[in-house]
């Protein structure tokens, strides 16, 4: 069969990226060199810094990543975007234009004969009330049409504000370590242990932490780390999955 490929967190457009054009050709560089082995693409949130699709018009930038996403699904290639805690506000122009499957939420599905458990990763595990708070008030429809309401004059750079400062507080550094307490891999055993059909295989983003583990209960978590820092993704080859970067 065909390969699998899984990632995340590349946070395009970022302000805190050394070079983010740099970054962007990285990325399809990346999709260019899977485009003849991979049967899908699974982009499991952050994509995107900031994105935010106005009525009639959307954010400027990404034209080259943009491109070869819509060059993959015309070759056939499905291409999945889930959104994540920075790219929340995809609705319907980039399914339309890219070709791409929209999962707002966390899915279970069957590749390869194994069961998948694939979600960015902010939806599970333990999270405090801030947290929580912010991604509802991010999702709830009522604030969404208020902030449209905005004009993008004002609107964007406060977002991209948001997300840097965020990031130099430490809102985008990983706190957990790549062990049992890790809150991704506590709520994964938990849920395999009370399962009637164990997953395979817990795919995550977010934490920006690049680590595999078999869980005590079955199965085995990968965290497929960020295109900040490690430039990774993950692949399966229809048996097992693999971590690895790109150079």
């Amino acid at each position: 069969m065909k390969k699998i490929y899984f990632i995340s967190d590349l946070h395009l457009g970022a302000k805190t990226l050394k070079s983010p054009r740099e970054t962007e050709m990285r990325v399809v560089e990346w999709l260019d060199s899977v485009k003849e082995s991979a049967s899908a693409i699974y982009m499991l949130g952050d994509i995107l810094d900031y994105w935010f699709e106005y009525r009639c018009v959307v954010p400027r930038g990404f034209t080259r990543f943009f491109g070869k996403i819509a060059e993959l699904t015309d070759r056939g290639v499905e291409v999945h975007w889930f959104i994540g805690n920075h790219d929340i506000w995809i609705f319907d122009y980039l399914p339309s234009e890219l070709g791409v499957t929209l999962h707002r939420e966390s899915i279970v599905t069957e590749l390869g004969g194994k069961r998948f458990y694939l979600g960015h990763g902010d939806g599970e595990g333990k999270r405090s009330f801030g947290f929580l708070f912010i991604r509802w008030l991010f999702r709830n429809r009522v604030c969404q049409k208020l902030y449209s309401a905005i004009h993008p004059r004002w609107s964007v750079p406060f977002a991209h504000g948001w997300s840097s400062n965020s990031r130099k507080a430490g809102g985008e550094t990983p706190k957990f370590g790549n062990d049992e307490n890790n809150p991704l891999v506590v709520w994964a055993r938990e849920f395999n242990r009370k399962a009637d059909e164990k997953i395979d295989f817990f795919v995550f983003g977010h934490q920006h932490l690049l680590f595999s583990r078999t869980l005590t209960s079955g199965g085995e978590i990968v965290l497929i780390g960020d295109w900040i820092s490690h430039l990774s993704y993950a692949v399966f080859d229809g048996n097992e999955i693999s971590l690895k970067c790109f150079k």
